[in-house]
């Protein structure tokens, strides 16, 4: 599913929060004396793009600095900002702004599944009904029309190319290889154990088929603990089993095992009593005429 940059915040809000996007809803609270937009105003941000704006310039780019500041310290309590359009965001109108910042974490956990054939259709279906993200890929075009029709709404499906750097993994992905050709899977190994932000690596297969990867990866320098990282074979509780989709249930219980648990020690309390007051005060506040 795509959004536009200019799509509605509204929409944007909805589509991100299916598909398991982190995202911060930012939210004009009051304005005092002149403001490019009106009270009620909101954008949504990204790690990576913003919908809808609250009118440009210098203030609206500090709060889109802040918001993704928030998304990448992982940062889940909401927060509100008060400026001061002429001396803190250098604008030419002098009027003031408070804005609340909303975060939304997003999905729990991030998979990157290469292969779309028996097993990794299977597991794609079972991945679909957690609060994870999945990035699946397959170097067939046809297994790639097919996965897209099946993924899904936090799913994004890519057709694989011959160098795998071509594709930008998330950050911190549980990477699964299962592709339907054992070149291309010991050339998949071989590109995610030199990336310095993959969660995990779990490979599909025999043991003796790792001990020849292992062996002829080791040759090309990688070291011993490199090599110990790779989890293969993977589904050790499927071990004996052999329908696609007992297999793909070992592989989502291996990963839930990897999956973070509860982040937070204490209850969330959302913003302190002092902003609620502030709040309180704009919004009840009556504009005097300038």
């Amino acid at each position: 599913m795509n959004i536009s940059d200019t799509t509605h915040w509204s929409c944007a809000l909805a589509q991100l929060q299916q598909q398991g996007t982190a995202h911060v809803l930012v939210s004009l609270l009051s304005c005092a004396g002149s403001t490019p937009r009106e009270p009620g105003s909101k954008m949504v941000v990204t790690l990576d793009d913003t919908f809808d704006t609250l009118g440009g310039g210098n203030v609206e780019y500090q709060l889109i600095a802040r918001a993704r500041a928030m998304l990448s310290n992982g940062e889940r309590s909401c927060c509100l900002e008060r400026l001061a359009l002429g001396v803190q965001a250098n604008q030419c109108c002098g009027g003031h702004v408070a804005v609340l910042l909303e975060p939304f974490a997003g999905a729990s956990m991030q998979v990157a599944l290469f292969g779309a054939g028996h097993v990794g259709t299977a597991l794609q279906q079972l991945l679909t009904t957690l609060p994870w993200r999945v990035d699946w890929y397959d170097s067939r075009a046809s297994a790639v029309d097919t996965a897209a029709q099946q993924a899904g709404p936090r799913t994004r499906v890519f057709q694989l190319e011959g160098d795998p750097a071509a594709h930008r993994l998330a950050p911190h992905s549980h990477c699964v290889v299962m592709t339907h050709d054992h070149s291309e899977d010991e050339r998949l190994i071989e590109y995610l154990l030199q990336q310095p932000h993959i969660a995990s690596i779990g490979l599909i297969g025999s043991a003796t088929k790792w001990a020849r990867f292992r062996h002829r990866l080791k040759a090309r320098g990688f070291s011993d603990a490199q090599l110990d990282s790779v989890r293969c074979p993977i589904a050790s509780a499927a071990i004996g089993h052999k329908l696609p989709a007992e297999i793909a249930l070992g592989i989502a219980a291996e990963l839930l095992t990897l999956a973070p648990g509860e982040r937070e020690t204490t209850t969330l309390r959302g913003l302190a009593h002092a902003d609620l007051e502030t709040i309180t005060q704009l919004l009840n506040r009556t504009e005097q005429p300038s």
